[in-house]
């Protein structure tokens, strides 16, 4: 009998969906549920895993029920979910030891200097990981939790613990407690993960003091994880692709091929390029991943990867802590009301500053400032900000792959600005390729379940489904372009 639909759970930072997706890459319903997010001290973030769960689980629940699905017209379960955000449960009473803490939680940034100081230590991380040694990743939340949970350290030792990023919290309650295993791309956002060799590494573990009977099994992207096994879940449907949010947008925007890249504006901006089979290693602050990759491929593939702190939650200030507007959409009318910034800049380094500068010390400012700015050059200030964050991570990676790209796909909600994504092929010089669904992180985790499950056919079937993308041309001259960027650098240095 042939299936119906794919599902994809998308375990977000603040949400969690449940999106119901048919056979033209169509999403048919989406259901949605949000959770507390916790602030237990200054740069302190933590979820409960419970209520996660019950966010997940309770849109899952409302979709099947809202359109009568089961095993048999469910092809397979996708899992997309944030990074780096850590937990340890016990699997004898299926009970966390603690709550999770999130992978925008500093508490570790010590601990991280204190283990990773020299340089040779900073080498050897990066050189296995492709990352840089920092509290973002799992391995020292994984450690303080270990060391501050009474009695988590002994039991642990014992064998008595499980630890897991979300997607593996979440297929071990999926499955009933059969399964404990993660994918590569989780994997690779630990620190304990050796991207080259394929394997959790002993001299990582050691550095962390992590007890490996801990970990969890790691798999392809595009794998069988299991089945339901779940009170209220229908059983029996295969659990057939996971992959952690960022890398599921890549392959939900169908970069399938090295030097196809997509930024999402978020929160913060995440820029990933496919570098296919090489691992290129950053010179420029960027940090090297895992990719996901459809079933059948041989090796393993991998990413350029690069952050922006702060992106959509700069309209957000604009909007809560500043009241110069009163929705997000209102940016777009602003930014067009004036001809240009008025000379106005915004370096939004409220934390610091992301890729490629990774100054954390730096703050964020406003300059060129005159009687005559208003709100409306503020706005679109805002706006440009994001646009500039972006362009300096473009040509950082260039740089590092050793090609040149020739269009950046664009997602997330910021990018249904259409002011945002012109600025941005301008300032780029390139076209910019927003598709006509801009949900690509649950469409990612879609596609893996349903090319893993025979579902789709394969990749090429995938491109056909994306439609017709709205594409921004550049239109302003390069010297006026790097006028507006050489700004935008005299202000970043300001800033830092």
């Amino acid at each position: 009998m042939s299936k119906d639909y794919v599902i994809a759970l998308d375990q977000g930072t603040t949400s969690s969906r449940a999106v119901l997706v048919d056979r033209e890459g169509r999403m048919v319903d989406c259901v949605q549920r949000s959770y507390q997010q916790i602030y237990p001290q200054p740069g302190w973030v933590e979820h409960n895993p419970q209520e996660i769960l019950l966010s997940q689980l309770g849109s899952l629940t409302e979709l099947v029920s809202r359109h009568g699905l089961s095993e048999r017209n469910v092809a397979a379960i996708g899992i997309d979910n944030q990074r780096e955000t850590t937990m340890v449960w016990d699997p004898s009473t299926g009970e966390p030891i603690a709550n999770a803490i999130v992978w925008q939680c500093r508490r570790t940034a010590d601990m991280v200097q204190e283990l990773c100081g020299t340089d040779e230590v900073r080498r050897m991380v990066q050189g296995k990981t492709g990352l840089l040694p920092d509290a973002y990743f799992s391995a020292s939340k994984l450690r303080w939790l270990l060391d501050n949970v009474s009695g988590a350290r002994e039991r642990a030792e014992a064998g008595e613990l499980l630890f897991g990023t979300i997607d593996s919290w979440l297929v071990w309650v999926l499955t009933g407690g059969m399964v404990h295993a993660t994918d590569e791309t989780n994997a690779s956002r630990t620190l304990l993960y050796d991207i080259h060799e394929g394997r959790w590494d002993e001299g990582l573990l050691a550095l962390f003091d992590v007890p490996a009977c801990m970990l969890p099994e790691v798999r392809r992207s595009a794998s069988l994880f299991g089945e339901t096994s779940y009170p209220g879940v229908p059983a029996g449907i295969p659990i057939c692709g996971v992959a952690g949010d960022q890398q599921s947008a890549l392959f939900g925007q169908c970069c399938f091929e090295a030097g196809e890249a997509k930024n999402t504006y978020g929160t913060g901006c995440f820029l990933l390029m496919n570098t296919g089979d090489v691992a290129a290693r950053s010179k420029n602050n960027l940090v090297t991943t895992i990719a996901a990759a459809a079933p059948g491929t041989e090796r393993t593939q991998y990413a350029l990867e690069g952050s922006v702190f702060v992106a959509g939650a700069l309209i957000q200030w604009l909007r809560d802590e500043l009241g110069l507007i009163r929705s997000a959409e209102e940016t777009e009318y602003l930014a067009r009301s004036v001809p240009d910034n008025g000379g106005v800049y915004i370096v939004p380094a409220f934390t610091g500053l992301g890729a490629p500068y990774w100054r954390p010390e730096a703050r964020g400012l406003i300059c060129g400032l005159t009687r005559g700015t208003t709100p409306a050059h503020i706005a679109r200030a805002a706006l440009e900000a994001l646009a500039y964050q972006t362009t300096d991570l473009v040509r950082a990676m260039e740089a590092d792959a050793g090609r040149v790209l020739c269009a950046l796909n664009v997602d997330g909600g910021a990018s249904r600005n259409d002011f945002l994504a012109q600025f941005q092929a301008d300032v780029l010089g390139m076209r910019v390729r927003r598709p006509q669904n801009i949900e690509t992180t649950s469409l990612g985790a879609a596609y893996l379940a349903g090319l893993t499950s025979g579902f789709w056919s394969g990749t090429d079937e995938l491109r056909g489904l994306r439609g017709d993308d709205d594409c921004f041309e550049p239109r302003m001259g390069r010297p006026e372009a790097e006028r507006l960027l050489a700004g935008w650098a005299r202000a970043v240095g300001r800033a830092m």
